[in-house]
């Protein structure tokens, strides 16, 4: 029986290679050089894509597209969920539209959520993160899931027309009512930007982890079945690595010790960092012998994620670990001091970021 990928997150993905074989995904590696500018796609975390050649293309020529993404308003926004939100910063420097959704509808129905919680968590977590990261108000499209227009929602209810019980079973497995709404209504709003009330047909990327692409499967299936209608472009997705918990591991919201939040106190995150697994031997004579193993360390996992931009300087603390010129103390007391600078200038913008907040609150 062939893996089953589970957007909701019950399985880890241990081996991202099968994905090409298993599903189809294809490599990014051909756009690497073209996208430099990009840390996670110049390091290989954004490994794949479907269809990313029409947006590539369209970079080229200047022409328009969008850049379309969702956020799931659970708890606290920390260093993973900024992968996504420094990729939607990127697509609108280089001319996207950015359509971006609250998924307070899903948040509700799957996770049992309540709707007026989980707007608050958009706002103040996540939308107010977005901006003191760098987005701009600009070419942005901003709304939840549960309070938009018409035509959105006339989109999501037609999809339903031409999706069977029996395909989303063999997508998803056994589904409840809550998860069969929610799947048609990230339908909707993966392909709502091509219609005519929003600017029409154009290229349109969405950035997922690769546990989300069941979703995209079913939406390109959707929009082809759609043509006559609406002459929909297939969108296109890529696929990004994710980032691992201070302790090995899957992050999880619900946990923690196992994510530095862009709230936190600095103190705090130098405890957590303090703390991190790391991939040290038993003792500083061992590793000084043996050296390290970064692609073990969570440490290492907040240079090359978050905290160092330059090659350079990533590959000289990844050498010096492996020969063993480097130990865990010096390398966590260095990480501790850049996490603790980030934060506390991130947080200094967040309260500069309110005002553009509201504004773009005020615009839906």
């Amino acid at each position: 029986m062939s893996p089953r990928i589970d957007p909701w997150g019950t399985n880890d993905i241990e081996d991202y290679r099968n994905l090409f074989d298993e599903f189809g995904i294809k490599s990014f590696e051909r756009f690497r050089r073209k996208l430099s500018d990009n840390r996670y796609i110049r390091r290989g975390i954004i490994f794949g894509h479907r269809d990313f050649d029409k947006i590539m293309n369209s970079i080229q020529k200047r022409e328009d597209f969008v850049m379309m993404t969702g956020l799931m308003p659970s708890g606290k926004f920390h260093l993973g969920h900024k992968m996504v939100a420094d990729q939607i910063i990127f697509y609108q420097e280089i001319g996207a539209e950015i359509f971006l959704c609250s998924a307070d509808l899903e948040a509700y129905v799957v996770r049992g959520m309540d709707l007026e919680m989980v707007r608050d968590i958009a706002i103040e977590e996540y939308l107010t993160n977005y901006v003191a990261l760098g987005l701009k108000e600009r070419n942005l499209r901003f709304w939840f899931q549960t309070d938009y227009v018409t035509p959105y929602y006339r989109l999501r209810d037609m999809l339903s027309r031409k999706v069977t019980f029996s395909e989303l079973n063999a997508i998803y497995g056994d589904l409840a009512p809550g998860k069969i709404f929610s799947v048609i209504t990230q339908a909707a709003d993966i392909l709502h930007p091509q219609l005519e009330e929003f600017g029409g047909p154009r290229p349109t990327v969405v950035p997922v982890g690769a546990d989300q692409d069941p979703h995209l499967r079913l939406t390109r299936d959707l929009a082809s079945r759609f043509q006559t209608e609406f002459r929909f472009i297939l969108p296109s997705s890529t696929y990004h690595r994710f980032m691992r918990g201070l302790h090995g591991g899957k992050m999880s919201s619900s946990d923690p010790k196992s994510y530095i939040a862009l709230t936190d106190e600095p103190r705090d995150a130098m405890n957590k960092i303090m703390n991190a697994k790391t991939g040290g031997r038993a003792t500083v004579g061992e590793q000084r012998e043996k050296g390290g193993i970064p692609g073990e360390c969570m440490v290492y996992d907040l240079f090359l994620y978050h905290l160092i931009d330059d090659d350079h300087k990533l590959k000289k603390i990844y050498e010096d670990c492996i020969s063993g010129a480097r130990i865990c103390g010096e390398c966590k007391a260095n990480c501790a001091e850049l996490m603790v600078n980030f934060l506390r200038e991130h947080q200094r913008r967040r309260e500069k970021a309110k005002d553009a907040v509201d504004r773009i609150l005020g615009k839906r």
